[in-house]
């Protein structure tokens, strides 16, 4: 029987996630992808897979799967710090754990953070999708979002990691987002500008994998009417009518008609998968 997984809890949203399909924007698919992607590296290096192995991301609510087949799997559960079991017994957060053939790992909800990563070794194999095995919630490419009962197969194992410790950064206190001026920062008012690199402003609940979104002060443009839409990046920060930033994250449109007033560099996004509404945010220049 080959090894692989079934949904017991599939939890407020969890998703089948890789490192995305970064090179398709000319065509309008977005690049999907972890959110958090240090932690799903960490993950992977944990049972011993390739970098670019697919794991499940959860969202807030965490997830529990059985392990099918007839051996057991090592899986690792990071990101979000939560509480781990097998078969309803603690196990450890962040470490590698052997779960038996039909026992029940589950990763509670997250006390600390919001996205966790659980990796098996092998890695996820649906099939890929333009070289991704990412779901993308905005286009509906990839595996869809996970429901009790789907069954999710496992590649072969690579061997013995060469780790068994990793240190795990911690979800943010505070964000603090580096950002590139423009390409649209003339849009907007001088005063404007100000309060958007001195002003404190929160991670609104609102946030999805699309975009973190923010509550705070509105920025005063200096002119009316939209823009044709042209095309989005990674981390651009769009600010639509109601005046408050939006930082596009990896589920973002590849066009948009909003005024784009500042980039925030990729490296520092994986903070924004793990930061809970309210969270203090401040956007710095680069």
């Amino acid at each position: 029987m080959s090894p692989g997984l079934e949904v017991v809890r599939a939890g407020a949203l969890t998703t089948v996630q890789d490192e995305g399909r970064a090179g398709w924007a000319h065509l309008g698919v977005p690049r999907a992808g972890a959110l958090d992607g240090p932690a799903r590296r960490l993950a992977n290096r944990l049972v011993g897979n390739a970098p670019d192995a697919a794991v499940l991301e959860t969202t807030v609510t965490g997830c529990a799967v059985r392990v099918t087949g007839a051996r057991p799997v090592l899986a690792v559960v990071g990101g979000a710090g939560c509480r781990v079991t097998v078969d309803g017994r603690p196990a450890a957060w962040g470490a590698p754990v052997r779960v038996p053939p039909g026992a029940v790992l589950e990763a509670g909800p997250a006390v600390h953070g919001l996205r966790g990563y659980l990796a098996f070794a092998g890695g996820l194999v649906p099939e890929p999708v333009l070289g991704s095995r990412s779901a993308d919630l905005l286009s509906g490419l990839g595996p869809p979002v996970l429901r009790e009962g789907d069954l999710l197969p496992l590649g072969p194992a690579c061997g013995a990691p060469a780790v068994d410790t990793v240190p795990w950064p911690g979800a943010p206190a505070e964000l603090i987002l580096p950002l590139h001026p423009g390409p649209r920062d003339s849009w907007f008012t001088e005063a404007a500008l100000r309060t958007l690199t001195t002003a404190v402003y929160r991670v609104s609940e609102r946030s999805n994998r699309i975009g973190l979104r923010t509550e705070g002060p509105a920025l005063e443009r200096v002119r009316e009417g939209e823009l044709p839409s042209e095309g989005m990046v990674l981390g651009a920060v769009q600010v639509p009518p109601d005046g408050r930033p939006l930082v596009f994250l990896n589920d973002h449109p590849t066009t948009g008609g909003y005024p784009v007033v500042g980039v925030v560099a990729e490296a520092a996004l994986a903070g924004a998968a793990q930061a809970v509404p309210g969270t203090p945010v401040r956007f710095v220049r680069a």
